[in-house]
Formats: structure tokens, sequence, C-alpha cells
């Protein structure tokens, strides 16, 4: 085989494995954690249709705080504890129990889907100034006097969490 048709098969393999790798998402990406509940051994040791039961467990995905913002006038940075994002997921359940004929034909199970949900938050902050200000040069260089003051950064949470119930 001559060195050319090596480099060119070997150039072939490389992007083929280069696509497949990219493709496979690893088993860290994964959001949630599926959690099924297994009934099958209810079903056959007492001869009655079981409910189907199964949910989603969030994975807490810490994120980079904010870095400290430098004010003009100011002594210490804003967000002297900064902020950390953390991402998850609110858990998820999915839920079938067997329905007596009651409602009609065709509707032998009522469902409950509800999936996770995102759910992005902010850690609590704080912000402090100190009882002086930065070097006045009216006053030779010195700082002044002022009132000190602490701030406590609320908490953020967000998501719309979502549900569907119906026969099935």
């Amino acid at each position: 085989m001559k060195p050319t048709t090596r480099g060119t098969l070997a150039a072939v393999v490389t992007g083929v494995v280069a696509a497949v790798g990219a493709s496979a998402a690893p088993a860290v990406a994964a959001e949630t954690v599926p959690v099924p509940l297994p009934l099958e051994g209810v079903e056959h040791s007492l001869n009655v249709k079981a409910p189907k039961l199964a949910g989603e467990l969030p994975l807490l995905m810490p994120g980079a705080p904010q870095g400290p913002t430098y004010v003009e006038g100011r002594l210490l940075p804003a967000s002297a504890v900064p902020q950390v994002p953390l991402g998850a997921a609110l858990p998820g359940l999915k839920a079938e129990t067997p329905l007596p004929r009651v409602v009609g034909e065709g509707f032998e199970r009522v469902g409950l889907d509800a999936p996770a949900a995102d759910l992005r938050t902010l850690t609590p902050g704080l912000n402090v100034d100190t009882p002086l200000t930065a070097p006045n040069p009216d006053a030779l260089g010195l700082p002044s006097l002022q009132d000190p003051q602490a701030a406590v950064l609320t908490p953020l949470l967000r998501t719309a969490p979502t549900a569907n119930l119906g026969l099935v």
C-alpha cells in the first residue's frame, strides 16, 4: 500500500471515529437520572393490575460564580460574596394506574406525566461597603467617613413545570 493511500485511509478512519465520538453524549451530560419502580412482582403475586410508576431525579450542576465588580469610589468590590448559579431540574414523574370500566370502552388507564422541568437558581450573595470612602484629594488624601452599608442579594428561582393528566 502506498504512503499516500495509507495517509488517506488514516484520515478517513480518524474522521469517522471523531464523528461517532462527537455524536455519543457522555453520561455526565445527563441532567436527570431515570428511576423506574418495578411493580411486576405485585401483579404476579396478587393477580391484580398494578400501577406503572417511574421518576426522574435531577443532577445538580453548579456554574461559575460571577467575579467581583470594582466600582469607582468604593474600597471593596461589589458582590463581596458572589451569587453562584446552579442548574438542575425539578423531579419528574410518570404514573399510570388501572381504571375500572366506569368511563366506557377504550379507557383502561388514567395517566399522569409530569416531565422534569429546567430549574435555574442563583444563591444569595452579599454586597458590603466600608465606613470609609476612597482617598479624597480635597482632604489631603485622607478618606472620609460614611455610613457602613450591607445588602443581601436575593436568591433567584426560575422554572416552568408542566404536567399532563389524561385517560389512556
